[in-house]
């Protein structure tokens, strides 16, 4: 039986002040990841735009995963590693290039599930996807192999006859 010490759990409705509760913070979308040193700050558009920039200063007018040459318009950035909402992934070494094609069969697919579907996406995303973390970029090489890495070598060579 309870003491008459004892006070009855918060209920609904009041307060956290008065129940001697922390105050919860009405935030969405943050966390205690946040405040960590080792994420990213959220993304905004002027840093994708910058983004954009820089990486068809890189690779020109190429999807990442197909290697297709398509126009601005049709050109897109996609997170390697799927976002789901985490601003951590809103960086550049998560960022590339797509072709809207690519970008919607790849939606929110992890790396590893998109990149063992065909293999000419691993050996593309090597070719242009240097910049990737180093996680990313040990991955995608792990899953190119030897062979695949010589390949993407030979067809990032201008000279290469069936480079297109």
């Amino acid at each position: 039986m309870p003491s008459s010490n004892d006070t009855p759990p918060a209920r609904r409705g009041t307060t956290a002040a008065a129940s001697g509760a922390k105050p919860r913070s009405r935030a969405r979308g943050r966390s205690a990841h946040a405040a960590s040193p080792l994420t990213s700050m959220p993304t905004g558009r002027a840093a994708y735009a910058e983004t954009r920039v820089w990486l068809v200063k890189q690779h020109g007018l190429t999807c990442a995963y197909c290697a297709k040459r398509v126009t601005a318009r049709d050109l897109t950035l996609d997170h390697v590693a799927p976002r789901r909402g985490m601003t951590a992934y809103d960086r550049r070494d998560n960022l590339v290039l797509c072709c809207l094609a690519c970008n919607i069969a790849k939606a929110d697919k992890t790396a590893m599930v998109w990149l063992l579907g065909k293999r000419h996406r691993v050996i593309n995303l090597v070719r242009f996807g240097s910049h990737l973390s180093q996680g990313l970029v040990e991955m995608v090489h792990d899953l190119a192999g030897a062979d695949g890495l010589s390949l993407a070598k030979r067809l990032s060579d201008p000279d290469y006859p069936y480079s297109d």
